[in-house]
């Protein structure tokens, strides 16, 4: 989808697509299940859990920000990241509901 017509779409339409681009690679779900582990900010603690180069990491991380799912803080030279949690309230609000609202088709379906 082009990002001339997002605007066509709800609020809440355009954030689910945000979580789910966010969400659509394994690497950045394994360092959401790090920092959900941890439950504190890590810097550069990421990097040596992964097997991924710290340009990959960083563009990862860069995503999640995007998404609004992490935050992180500036710490000297070092970037310390952790689950934002009023975003991470928002998405499973949003998420919960768009499962939520399907029920099983008793009729015939393709």
């Amino acid at each position: 989808m082009g990002t001339s017509k997002s605007e066509q779409f709800t609020i809440r339409e355009n954030k689910i697509a945000g979580y789910a681009r966010a969400l659509a690679h394994p690497a950045r779900i394994a360092i959401l299940d790090l920092l959900i582990k941890k439950q504190s900010c890590i810097c550069g603690d990421i990097v040596d859990e992964l097997p991924l180069s710290q340009s990959t990491v960083s563009q990862h991380l860069k995503e999640l920000k995007e998404a609004g799912l992490i935050k992180g803080e500036i710490e000297g030279v070092k970037v310390c990241y952790c689950i934002d949690e009023k975003e991470w309230e928002q998405a499973k609000k949003y998420l919960t509901k768009l499962f939520a609202d399907y029920t099983t088709n008793k009729g015939s379906c393709c």
